[in-house]
């Protein structure tokens, strides 16, 4: 098995398409007026507007309602980001800051609410999670 996407349902996809593009500096590719995917190296951030819930079930999924899931962005550089994104944060959580497991951490939230955190191993032991075999 292999994570490959996780999907936003959002209220309004254009805003949320160009905050993603900046915060990734990855072009989105359009599938529809109600569907957009930014690929990762890693996994794929799939973007879908309020109306493609019904697709699936009604109710099954609720725009700018998210409460435990915070999506991570590994970087390069955590510092560089932060000025980089400058006026696209709307909401600053916390500032780069050094965790306990050595990682360098930014939370932000994207305009509709949901926690982002771009991170960067910054102790050996955890650049060492990260090497792929």
């Amino acid at each position: 098995m292999n994570l490959c996407s996780v999907r936003l349902i959002v209220r309004d996809i254009k805003t949320l398409v160009a905050f993603y593009e900046a915060v990734t500096t990855l072009p989105a590719r359009w599938l529809s007026d109600d569907f957009a995917e930014i690929r990762t190296p890693a996994c794929t951030l799939a973007i879908g507007s309020e109306r493609t819930v019904k697709l699936f079930a009604e109710g099954a999924a609720r725009a700018a309602d998210n409460h435990t899931a915070i999506i991570e962005f590994l970087v390069e550089d955590v510092d560089a980001a932060f000025v980089r994104l400058g006026g696209a944060v709307t909401e600053l959580v916390q500032s780069p800051t050094t965790m306990p497991w050595g990682n360098r951490s930014l939370l932000i939230r994207d305009p509709e609410g949901n926690l982002i955190n771009l991170f960067a191993p910054v102790t050996e032991a955890a650049k060492q999670r990260f090497l792929r075999p």
